[in-house]
């Protein structure tokens, strides 16, 4: 078995904007005459999509949200979220993060993203980079029904590189899954890949116990020898 393909989360992994999000929510629950978030449900929701995240939000306040109206919701926070983008001279990349993806496609690995982020979101950030026609394909919040720690979003990627590339017949066991919080970790496992947790959001130990590999920062990620484990990796029958 061979590596052929690394998925990034995208929130935590290629962007630190937590902070951005916890306030642009947290904006709209006030717009919605609705207490700001609480401590526990932000560490509760960590991972989860954007459009989960606001129906668990409203549900805990007693709001049930028509899907029509939890749609302009994320759209208004992808709007304000684009304003916010635009007011910084330069993105809050994580570092290391251009390295890795140059160093994988000299690999002639594919590259994709898996986020429960908005499509917009995701767009506003990529524009400004110098790596956005590296990635393959990108799978949004707005791709699939259910949200991380549910592998939906993982098991799809793989059918939209397979579909990109028809000679590839990629396996999602031939995919490096790059995640920062439990829920992504255990959705890239559930899709069966092994994962790389970043210690952008949570402490180094603590992804150390729930990945294969744990890293401080991405610089830290050596691809080549994560190749060798993927190489010695036989296939259960």
């Amino acid at each position: 078995m061979s590596l052929k393909a690394i998925l990034f989360d995208f929130n935590g992994v290629i962007i630190n904007d937590e902070s951005i999000h916890l306030q642009l929510i947290d904006e709209i629950l006030i717009q919605e005459n609705l207490q700001p978030q609480k401590l526990i449900e932000r560490q509760s929701l960590l991972g989860r999509s954007d459009r989960l995240y606001f129906q668990e939000l409203f549900t805990s306040r007693g709001r049930v949200l028509p899907e029509e109206y939890l749609t302009q919701l994320l759209m208004r926070k992808a709007a304000n979220y684009a304003q916010e983008m635009a007011k910084l001279e330069k993105l809050p990349l994580y570092s290391g993060l251009e390295d890795l993806i140059f160093q994988a496609r000299s690999l002639n690995l594919h590259l994709g993203i898996v986020s429960g982020a908005v499509a917009k979101e995701i767009d506003t950030v990529l524009a400004r980079t110098d790596f956005q026609e590296h990635f393959a394909v990108i799978v949004t919040g707005e791709d699939t029904t259910t949200s991380k720690p549910e592998p939906e979003g993982y098991l799809l990627a793989v059918e939209r590189l397979n579909h990109k590339y028809p000679d590839l017949n990629l396996l999602p066991t031939e995919c490096l899954a790059i995640e920062d919080t439990p829920a992504g970790i255990q959705a890239a496992n559930q899709a069966g890949m092994q994962v790389v947790g970043v210690a952008n959001t949570y402490p180094f130990h603590f992804m150390q116990r729930l990945a294969n590999w744990a890293v401080d920062y991405l610089m830290d990620l050596e691809l080549e020898r994560v190749q060798e484990v993927f190489a010695g990796v036989t296939v259960e029958s």
